[in-house]
């Protein structure tokens, strides 16, 4: 697989993944949610994080967000060149697109980080504004965008199951976005296709 190729899947990427990000920053406050379809096990439910999975955040003595995006860049840095020596390798296309979409991922949830937090106001109690007057955070310090919500299903767990006993419980908790989901497409060919990825 070309370089071009290879970057034409990482852009077509960014492009969904901003696009959906923006017009739900746009349209909708936080925490508000709709249903796919009239299906109640999709869902389009608007959060932000500060950009760890499930919403976890670094404690401030290791310099938090800030921190987080830093190795975020340099992360993007390394995929990036990981691709352009599998290219240059002729590596199998298996490994290839995977590295694409992981980076493409990673690069989506970085605009976020880098960028949002300058560009829009917030989003509680109001709808955010593009190029706001009063952004709501500086320069690294952005939230990442989420809106994608899978509640398969829920109930209770059993009153002798440890720890959770008799409490509430959904499944697919986890709240995602388009670049969030190409970085697990990513790991899972790498996983499932393996062998045929890493073939020399």
């Amino acid at each position: 697989m070309s370089l071009k190729k290879a970057y034409l899947i990482v852009i077509l990427v960014l492009i969904i993944d901003q696009v959906s990000k923006i017009y739900i920053k746009t349209t909708m406050m936080h925490g508000d949610w709709f249903r796919v379809l009239g299906l109640d096990w999709f869902r389009i439910n608007f959060i932000e994080n500060e950009g760890m999975a499930w919403g976890a955040e670094l404690p401030a003595w290791l310099g938090g967000k800030l921190t987080l995006t830093l190795f975020r860049i340099l992360a993007v840095g390394g995929i990036g060149w990981w691709l352009w020596d599998a290219v240059k390798k002729r590596q199998s296309p298996y490994l290839i697109v995977s590295i694409a979409l992981i980076l493409a991922g990673a690069f989506g949830n970085i605009i976020d980080s880098v960028f949002y937090g300058v560009i829009f106001d917030h989003s509680h109690g109001q709808v955010a504004t593009m190029f706001a007057d009063e952004p709501y955070g500086t320069l690294f310090h952005g939230k990442v965008v989420d809106m994608f919500y899978f509640p398969l299903f829920s109930g209770q767990w059993p009153s002798w199951f440890p720890i959770w006993g008799g409490k509430h419980f959904s499944f697919f908790n986890a709240i995602f976005n388009v670049a969030d989901t190409a970085i697990s497409v990513g790991v899972g060919i790498l996983i499932v296709f393996n062998k045929k990825a890493f073939a020399k």
